[in-house]
């Protein structure tokens, strides 16, 4: 049985077994003599030190050997890709490539691709028991694919489901090479921007009530699990847990979607709707697929923000465009039911989303406009340690007189803070901060 030392690397290693592997399983094919009477009596390699991400990857996760097959099949045309060359073999009764070796070439790339087909072969899976057993491992909740290690392209229309061919997530490179979890980058392909804060929880002042509702989401982090497994109730109720934050503008929804996820160590990625929504039809469902389909198992918390732009009520079918607007309204809400993690919608407007969303949400919380003991609190935590007052400002006095959200607060105090730079001064002014309201209350379309 090969072992891997601590001087080899595990990857070399790991191509090494899977050529080894190859070699028997043609032998076998061909009717060649061979001293093995399958492909898969030759034992995986150990690694017994986690000294490279590779190593590391395959001990903490305990892979079957199948699964180890599976896992570097993929690789393979990126790290060795000359391996495959044995199975460039034509059958002289066609003069086409074995049909058993299932490879295909890219439209680019001179090697061989390797599919599910090839997969199968590599295993002996001949009789169509096997094969339908390995089509129904490629669904299973803890399949590569499920956990997002490995991906397959979708079948032309009319070819069989295992002509897909198989290739390595971001994710799984991330970890086989750099030891670090995937993080995808902001693009069309993934309109979706992780978002972070220095701000903590101290820095949030909400209300009694709404403190109660946000701790009863990190409760459903914390035991969502064992709600489903433990307690039996996976069957009978949806997986995942939806949120609606809804309130003005400036209230911290948004602010509380991050928290929660620095508190459990949970990437937040607030999607782009302006990259999302799409007037051509099929557009905004695809656009909208390709975020859940790499959160799916993730642990990632999904914010969508001002969501009543993409979670609107549904309309009366007046034309086409109505008809297809509802579609997309649908298939949102089938997404959003069987995604696995969390989601948050933040609207500023509750009635601007459709009432299918709301009976689906496990939490509709409400952030409501701060009240005055609460404005002060955001008036003292948000003015720099390092600025001083002019005398005769009276912030209790200012936060019972003026009725402005978090987010307008501090926008006031930079004002504030920026005019007292201007004038070289370490003082914020009274008639700054006056300037400072006023301009915010022209933004609602407010008079003083």
């Amino acid at each position: 049985m090969p072992t891997a030392t601590l001087t080899e690397d595990a990857i070399n290693v790991e191509l090494n077994w899977f050529s080894e592997v190859l070699a028997v399983r043609l032998q076998l094919f061909f009717n060649e003599p061979c001293v093995y009477r399958s492909s898969l009596d030759i034992p995986a390699p150990e690694y017994t030190d986690m000294d490279s991400p590779f190593s590391k990857f395959i001990i903490l996760h305990q892979f079957r050997q199948q699964q180890r097959l599976l896992l570097i099949l993929s690789l393979v045309p990126m790290l060795k890709p000359e391996l495959l060359d044995p199975l460039f073999q034509k059958d002289p009764s066609t003069g086409r490539i074995y049909t058993a070796f299932g490879v295909v070439q890219g439209a680019r790339y001179s090697g061989l691709l390797p599919t599910l087909e090839t997969y199968c072969f590599i295993i002996g899976a001949a009789n169509p028991g096997f094969r339908a057993a390995v089509l129904k491992s490629v669904h299973s909740d803890q399949s590569l694919f499920k956990r997002n290690y490995l991906s397959i392209d979708t079948p032309m229309p009319g070819d069989p489901p295992l002509s897909a061919v198989i290739s390595p997530s971001p994710e799984l490179l991330s970890w086989v090479f750099h030891d670090e979890e995937y993080a995808p980058v902001f693009s069309a392909s993934f309109p979706a921007k992780k978002i972070t804060t220095r701000q903590t929880w101290a820095d949030l002042i909400l209300e009694d009530k709404v403190k109660q509702q946000v701790d009863e989401i990190s409760t459903w982090i914390e035991h969502g699990q064992a709600l489903h497994s433990d307690w039996g109730l996976g069957n009978k109720i949806k997986p995942g847990h939806r949120s609606l934050f809804h309130g003005p503008s400036g209230t911290g929804k948004t602010l509380t979607a991050t928290l929660i996820g620095m508190q459990h160590n949970m990437d937040v990625f607030r999607v782009d709707l302006s990259m999302v929504v799409s007037k051509y039809i099929g557009e905004t469902e695809k656009n909208l697929s390709q975020i859940f389909d790499q959160a799916e198992n993730r642990n990632w918390v999904l914010f969508f923000d001002e969501a009543d732009a993409l979670f609107g009520k549904r309309t009366n079918i007046k034309d086409a465009h109505d008809r297809f607007a509802n579609q997309e309204i649908s298939y949102l809400l089938q997404r959003v039911e069987d995604y696995n993690g969390l989601v948050i919608l933040a609207t500023n407007f509750k009635t601007n989303i459709d009432e299918a969303f709301a009976r689906r949400f496990q939490s509709v919380i409400n952030f409501p406009m701060p009240k005055a003991g609460e404005r002060e609190q955001l008036w003292r935590k948000m003015l720099p340690d390092k600025m001083n007052l002019e005398p005769g400002i009276n912030l209790a006095e200012i936060a019972r007189s003026y009725e402005l959200s978090g987010g307008s607060i501090i926008n006031v105090v930079q004002y504030c803070a920026l005019m007292a730079l201007k004038r070289k001064s370490d003082t914020i002014a009274l008639a700054d901060i006056t300037e400072g309201i006023k301009r915010e209350f022209g933004k609602a379309g407010k008079a003083m």
